[in-house]
Order: C-alpha cells, then structure tokens, then sequence
C-alpha cells in the first residue's frame, strides 16, 4: 500500500459540545505516525466550546469558510458547472445555494492542500463540509472520502454529487448501510461498516461498579444536546413520576442547546420549574470531558431517551465506565445495546417506561452489576477509538494506489 504522511480531517464547526469523538480519533492517527491537518468550516458557537482541549483544538484548526464576494468571484470559473446544473434540476435550487455558499471554502481547501502536501481529505459529515470536499476535488484538489453519521435526509440536498466521486466511505450502522444502498444505488464508494469508538483507557472505573445502598438517593446522569430529539424531557417527567412513587431521585444532564443556552434549553427549564423539580434536576449545560467522566463514575444509572439516534458516543462511554445504562430502542441504538445485555431499552416518548428501568435497575444490584461489567466488555472489544483511525488510514492508502 501508498504510505500516507498526512490526512486532512474535516469537522463542521470544530470543535463542538459532542466532538470528543473526533478528538480521541486524532490522537489514534497521531498514534500512528499519520499527521492529521484540522480543518474546518467556521468556528462552533461560544456557548458550545467546552473542552479543555478546545483552545488548542482550535489553534491546530484551519477555517475555510469565507463569504466575501470577492472569494466567490475567484471560485465561480473553476465550479463544475455541468454537473451541478443535473443535481439541481434533480434535487432543486438548494444545490445551488450549497454550492455558491461552499465553493469559496472548496477553492481555499485546493490551495491548502497542495501548499502542505495533502493528498486525501476525510470528512466527517454528509451536509456542506462534504459539498466543500466535493467541489475542491472537481477543481483540481485531494481525494476525499466520508463517514455518514446519520439519515441522509438530515444533510440537505445534492447527496449524489457528494457520494459519486467519493474515495470511500465509512457508515457507523448496518442500519445507514442498508438506508444507503436502498437510496443512492450506482453512486456509491467502497463502504465500510465502522461505529464511532470511545477510548477505553481513559474511560474505565478504578474501583468496581457499586449499585445504589438502601437510603441513598438514586443519581442519574444524562449527557447529550438539548434537543427535543434526546427526550431529556421524557427523563425529567419519569423523575417526577418516580418521586411521586416516594422514590429519592436526582437527575443532573449535561449538554447545551444549539444557541448556547437560548434555545430548548429554557423549555426544558421551564418543565423542571412547572413539575417543581428545581432541587432534584440540573442542567449543568456544556461540560468538558473530564467532567463528564466524573459524573459517570459517580451515578447509579445513565439514561439517554433518544427519540431517534443514529448510534449514540454518549451511550459508548457511560458504558465503558462500567454504569449501567438505559437508551431507547429507536435508530441505531439496538445495534450497541442488547437489551439485558449491554443495557435496557425501553420505547422513545415514554416516560413510565423510563421509569419502570429505572426502578428495576435500582431494585436489582446484580443486574446493575451485571450490566457494568458485560457493557464493558462489549466497549472494549468493539468500540475502540482506534478502530476508526485504523479503517481511515487503511482505506485512504488503498485509494492512494
């Protein structure tokens, strides 16, 4: 196989509240002797940077986007004009607009990439980082390749362009597999199937798992956007629910909304108001990673009740820290959690289901302690961080030759 100095890694607004992922993929290409460029399209909001990493994150990370009219002026000659005109007239005016909004950052990446000698750019997003990816190639820039993290249909418009002249790609779900195959048949890459990965070494417990002791409250923690879509709501609704049943439970959730706190955070605020629970539940809103680990060691219990998840980095390292976890059965979630194995599911939407898991976890010290120590196993064998570094690297020197 072609050797393979460096990769560029492109992550929408790097870095993010829920990017850790990507970090600890970074560090395994390091690992390996690859050095990875960081690249990005512009700056995550304020309220959404919240690592102890992020600043250096930061420093490392080249920022393509540019809105001038004079960036676009320069990238308008160098467009692939022809086929963009068949993407539009199949899938409609927002092509156009992702590609006029892309093409300053996709010229700028060509120039990048042949200033510091970069041959393959992998991207990690279906939406505008790939049409940026895409049109850099068509203007005479680096290969490139995908991961697909979700449906399709949360990536806009154009998604043929994006996939026909693709290296390869990775898909985290045999589920997105399929869904993929079944909706974009002819234009499609190599696909390999490679879930997302937590790194192990950092996330394990130095002392065993301890189920919760007659008289002592029940902690719970949650991790994940404030969004409608992670059922935060339908938690907070089974802790009151389990209150009234004289249960002593509290719930901290971290993780802030897309507006860094002016959004569905203040719903979710007002719900704890209205079911007078402002002493049993915090939002403690974006937190670094380190601290999320702590609040994973310290709780009975991990509950993310996901209306849809397209796999769930959250569930991955409450697991591997050995706590026992509850998740929905929608999406992807299926494929990481067993029920009774790895964790419970329940169905999305329903708080009494929540709170009957809850409970049976809490009544059941051997089946916590059962969960903690068979999720973590599953973690350790499957789910590595470094797998994904691995099928990157691998992948991107077999299309080198």
């Amino acid at each position: 196989m072609t050797r393979v100095d460096k990769i560029g890694y492109l992550v929408p607004q790097f870095p993010g509240q829920t990017h850790i992922f990507f970090w600890r993929e970074i560090a395994a290409l390091e690992a390996q002797g690859v050095e990875p460029v960081l690249l990005s399209t512009r700056k995550p909001p304020a309220g959404l940077i919240a690592h102890d990493w992020s600043d250096t994150a930061m420093a490392r990370t080249t920022y393509l986007a540019d809105a001038s009219p004079l960036a676009l002026l320069r990238a308008l000659p160098r467009m692939p004009w022809r086929e963009l005109l068949r993407e539009i007239r199949r899938d409609g005016r927002s092509v156009l607009k992702d590609a006029l909004i892309c093409a300053p950052a996709a010229l700028r990446l060509v120039r990048l990439c042949r200033d510091r000698g970069i041959s393959h750019v992998h991207v990690h997003s279906c939406g505008r980082a790939a049409m940026v990816a895409a049109l850099a190639q068509a203007m005479g820039g680096p290969r490139y390749s995908l991961t697909l993290h979700g449906p399709l249909s949360d990536y806009g418009r154009g998604q043929r362009f994006k996939w026909r002249h693709t290296a390869f790609a990775t898909v985290i779900t045999r589920k997105l597999m399929a869904e993929m195959q079944a909706e974009l048949p002819g234009d499609l890459p190599r696909m390999i199937l490679r879930p997302m990965g937590v790194d192990t070494e950092v996330l394990r417990r130095d002392a065993p798992y301890a189920p919760v002791r007659p008289g002592e409250a029940l902690r719970l923690f949650a991790c994940g956007r404030l969004n409608v879509v992670k059922g935060h709501q339908d938690l907070i609704e089974a802790v009151r629910q389990l209150r009234d049943a004289g249960h002593d439970v509290t719930l901290e959730i971290a993780g802030q909304d897309d507006d860094g706190g002016g959004g569905y955070r203040l719903v979710l605020e007002q719900l704890v108001r209205d079911l007078g629970l402002q002493e049993h539940v915090t939002l403690l809103g974006a937190i670094d990673a380190g601290a999320v680990r702590d609040r994973l060691l310290d709780a009975h219990v991990f509950v993310l009740a996901s209306w849809h998840e397209p796999l769930g980095v959250a569930y991955m390292e409450a697991i591997a820290c050995g706590v026992p976890t509850i998740g929905t059965d929608a999406g992807g979630v299926p494929e990481l959690i067993t029920d009774g194995v790895e964790g419970l599911l329940v169905p999305p939407k329903d708080p009494a289901a929540l709170a009957g898991a809850i409970m049976r976890i809490a009544r059941n010290p051997e089946l916590a302690q059962r969960l903690s120590a068979t999720g973590r196993a599953r973690i350790e064998r499957e789910y590595r961080a470094s797998l994904g570094a691995e099928t990157i690297l691998a992948e991107a020197r077999r299309a080198a030759t």
